[in-house]
């Protein structure tokens, strides 16, 4: 049982939980606060009646006792003008009995005659009185003296108030009186239920209060969880992708030196069969004995060691050309201070000067500006794919299509020409251009693939993200 209460408390919202528990401890907060501000009422009416009947039975009894200040006995006439007090006065019809007392438990004098001149102990309350003291109480009248008492009723409210000398103030006797408490009762239960619908009431208002604060409190909380527990959300597939970006990064770092060295290779194979085989062939014309052929090089044995001086310059001529178009494939023009769409133009028009080829270009909502980097693989990718498409598709239907589209930037390159199979790009030299794309946009953290096939052409397909972080010389 106390498992499944722990369960069901646990399932509530922790408002909930604080409302129960606020509940519970106004609840016995109101028993404790209630039950003590009913005693105190109860003790302070008590007091308070016999505190005024105290008085106004000072100023009948005062008078009658002028002997006891004299230092002498009650005398009859006294004793008797008493009993007429307590029986033909307004003051006989609130006390049902009466008492004086003499030192030492002396009774001087009893309405009902039956005590008169006996001594009983000083009781604690009749001792306060000789000190100066009115004291009240409820009795259950299980003293000694109130043997004449019980046969009227079995509580009284039962009074001690000094008798004092007039001129003087010496305290001369001790008036002992009893009144019923009928009346008081119902004053009592009255004022305590007034003071516990006070206390309900005030009870009700700070737990409603309470209340409203923390479920306001809760509500803030319940949303601020809910906002939090979002952006962890947001947060974790942040984190997601920045895995899948830093793995791709790591891959391409990885990649970076086979790349550069079998770029490398490419290059010294274009140098060695390309420039170099001219200028030994010019060199040859000119001296046949100051040139030593290098490994793998042909021209010394196929070349005439004649010669006029056109074939020699033309030969220089070729060189230099191939000098030059290698060198322009290696530098890029200025890219800092263009915009994204010149960018594209200055690669199509670079590639169109050098094959004399044409290229259609079409470009949709490219913004201006663009990180650096961003123009770089633009340019490079460009570049690479026209001249891929050059080489393999004879410049056939050369298409550039650029589009900004969700802060991606799309670029698409293609060629009419006979295509190939896309499977055999992995590992291959061949393809090294494609590869070296790849790398770049991979790199950047964008999207590359190739889509070509056997007489379908080939589309080469860029996605860069435009929200890198932008470098001094970014436009």
């Amino acid at each position: 049982m106390r498992q499944k209460v722990r369960g069901t408390l646990r399932r509530l919202s922790l408002a909930r939980q604080y409302q129960l528990a606020s509940l519970l401890i106004l609840v016995l907060g109101l028993i404790g606060i209630g039950a003590w501000v009913g005693r105190q009422i109860e003790a302070g009416i008590i007091q308070g009646t016999g505190s005024t009947t105290a008085l106004y039975v000072d100023s009948f009894v005062s008078p009658q006792l002028s002997d006891l200040a004299k230092g002498q006995p009650m005398s009859l006439e006294s004793t008797r003008a008493l009993s007429g007090l307590l029986r033909d006065t307004p003051l006989g019809k609130q006390i049902v009995a009466f008492k004086v007392w003499g030192r030492n438990g002396l009774v001087l004098y009893d309405s009902d005659w039956i005590s008169i001149g006996n001594t009983f102990p000083v009781e604690p309350r009749l001792a306060q009185a000789w000190q100066g003291q009115t004291t009240s109480r409820v009795s259950n009248l299980v003293s000694v003296e109130n043997v004449s008492e019980r046969k009227l009723a079995r509580r009284l409210l039962e009074t001690y108030t000094p008798v004092r000398e007039s001129s003087s103030g010496r305290i001369i006797a001790v008036a002992e009186f009893y009144q019923t408490i009928d009346e008081l009762s119902s004053d009592i239960a009255t004022a305590q239920r007034w003071s516990w619908l006070v206390v309900t009431a005030a009870m009700l208002v700070i737990f409603l209060l309470l209340s409203g604060f923390v479920q306001r409190a809760g509500n803030t909380i319940k949303g601020q969880q809910t906002e939090l527990t979002a952006q962890v959300d947001r947060l974790q597939e942040l984190l997601a992708q920045n895995d899948e970006l830093h793995e791709r990064v790591r891959r391409s770092a990885a990649q970076t030196a086979a790349l550069n060295e079998r770029f490398l290779r490419r290059i010294s194979a274009e140098l060695h069969d390309g420039p170099a085989q001219e200028i030994s062939l010019a060199l040859l014309r000119i001296d046949p004995g100051g040139v030593e052929a290098g490994e793998g090089d042909q021209t010394s044995a196929a070349v005439p060691l004649n010669g006029s001086t056109d074939s020699i310059r033309t030969a220089l001529r070729h060189a230099l050309e191939e000098i030059r178009a290698i060198s322009a494939g290696l530098g890029l023009p200025e890219l800092e201070r263009i915009a994204l769409p010149e960018t594209v133009q200055r690669a199509v028009r670079a590639h169109e000067r050098r094959t004399g080829t044409h290229v259609s270009v079409r470009q949709e909502r490219v913004p201006d500006r663009a990180p650096l980097a961003v123009k770089i693989t633009v340019y490079r990718l460009i570049q690479e794919a026209l001249t891929n498409a050059y080489l393999h598709a004879g410049g056939a239907g050369q298409q550039v299509s650029v589009k900004s589209e969700g802060g991606e930037l799309e670029v698409a390159v293609r060629d009419a020409g006979p295509g190939f199979d896309t499977a055999q790009l992995a590992g291959s030299d061949s393809h090294l251009g494609l590869l070296g794309m790849r790398e770049r946009v991979q790199s950047l953290g964008g999207l590359f693939r190739v889509e070509s096939g056997p007489g379908r052409g080939t589309r080469v397909v860029a996605c860069l993200p435009l929200g890198a972080q932008e470098g001094p010389y970014d436009r």
